[in-house]
């Protein structure tokens, strides 16, 4: 059945209950703090590489990057991001111009980073390396490959500091 009429599902209710339990943790609530102040050094860095923030910031652990100060669209930011290894998506901004498809922001959150142990300096990292890879495709729209590449071994350098599973 689509959305609220299907019946209770025990692994989804018993999934609940487990991450409600996980909230009401005290290392929860600082895992959290800190998911917030990354994405507000994340934000701080990309304001000042010339992207512009939808809201101005954020309060959360997601930022709507505006890529038109940049001239390039969600769909090109995110497969060249992709190539370098830092996962984002595209997504549409106010007003945006680009269809769907294309869209003129893409998307960024900080949980995953924070969850492998990532702090602000890791975050300030990271904006640095997003804005590497979208300076070169601004600079070479139709083949970013060698900024994607270069990227890709900081990106795997960072995370092998911080390993999922230790």
């Amino acid at each position: 059945f689509p959305g609220y009429q299907g019946g209770p599902l025990m692994h989804v209710i018993a999934a609940k209950a487990v991450a409600f339990g996980e909230a009401l943790k005290p290392e929860f609530k600082e895992y959290i703090k800190q998911v917030i102040k990354n994405a507000k050094k994340l934000s701080e860095v990309l304001v000042d590489g010339g992207l512009r923030i939808v809201s101005g910031g954020t309060d959360t652990h997601l930022l709507l990057v505006d890529l038109t100060p940049k001239g390039l669209t969600g769909a090109a930011a995110s497969t060249s991001l992709e190539n370098a290894n830092i996962t984002c998506n595209k997504n549409g901004i106010p007003k945006d111009p680009n269809p769907p498809k294309i869209t003129s922001g893409i998307r960024l959150g900080t949980p995953a980073g924070t969850t492998r142990g990532f702090k602000e300096e890791e975050f300030k990292r990271v904006g640095e390396l997003i804005l590497e890879t979208l300076n070169g495709l601004q600079e070479n729209p139709n083949d970013n490959s060698a900024v994607e590449s270069k990227v890709r071994e900081k990106v795997k350098e960072l995370c092998d500091k911080f390993p999922i599973y230790s």
